[in-house]
């Protein structure tokens, strides 16, 4: 069963930028550059039959392109962090985007994402780091920001066998034109069956 997730790709110029915030933290496990992305709606272990489905029900999805924004840096853990990450500017277009995907796949019968969704880009794992490393790592860093740019698709992403932060596989592809017959189309058999251990997304 594959482990699937949907999320936006990183144009190479700024994942250039994202990379040079490698480095300067204790014990972190940094996410390769290829594998930098933006989920909208971790999917999770699912068979081919609903993974048929899902691939189906995107591609009526129908939506403008959408404007992305990186400004300042953050971490996930309550306590201890976890990771660090990008934030993601939470424009209506992006919320409205991944608010749509969480109903198509409630109606599909997967359930609900129980944590409010909270847009953002991985940068590395830091279950290693501590407390006052992180915080001396993103007050060193907060301030980041990249230009503004265009995301004309959204993905429907697997991964393969690992121990987390990739490597990814683009399974479908979803064009953003909002106009109808531009889906991107239904695949037999695609999906790998090697699913990722859990880790955050």
């Amino acid at each position: 069963m594959p482990r699937l997730f949907t999320g936006l790709e990183i144009p190479s110029d700024i994942g250039l930028m994202l990379s040079l915030l490698r480095g300067g933290l204790r014990g972190a496990r940094w996410i390769d550059p290829e594998n930098y992305h933006i989920t909208l709606r971790f999917i999770g272990d699912i068979d081919e039959r609903m993974a048929d489905e899902v691939v189906a029900a995107f591609d009526r999805i129908r939506r403008e392109p959408v404007t992305v924004r990186l400004d300042g840096l953050g971490s996930f853990g309550n306590g201890k962090p976890h990771a660090v990450w990008a934030r993601v500017e939470p424009t209506p277009e992006l919320m409205e985007l991944q608010a749509e995907q969480e109903r198509i796949l409630q109606r599909l019968g997967l359930p609900p994402e129980r944590r409010k969704y909270t847009p953002h880009l991985t940068l590395a794992r830091c279950r290693a780091s501590s407390t006052s490393d992180v915080a001396r790592w993103l007050a060193e860093r907060g301030s980041f920001q990249a230009p503004s740019f265009t995301a004309g698709r959204f993905v429907l992403f697997s991964s393969r066998a690992s121990v987390g932060g990739g490597p990814y596989l683009v399974e479908e592809a979803y064009p953003l034109t909002g106009r109808h017959g531009a889906g991107g189309g239904h695949t037999e058999g695609r999906f790998p069956v090697d699913p990722l251990p859990g880790e955050h997304w």
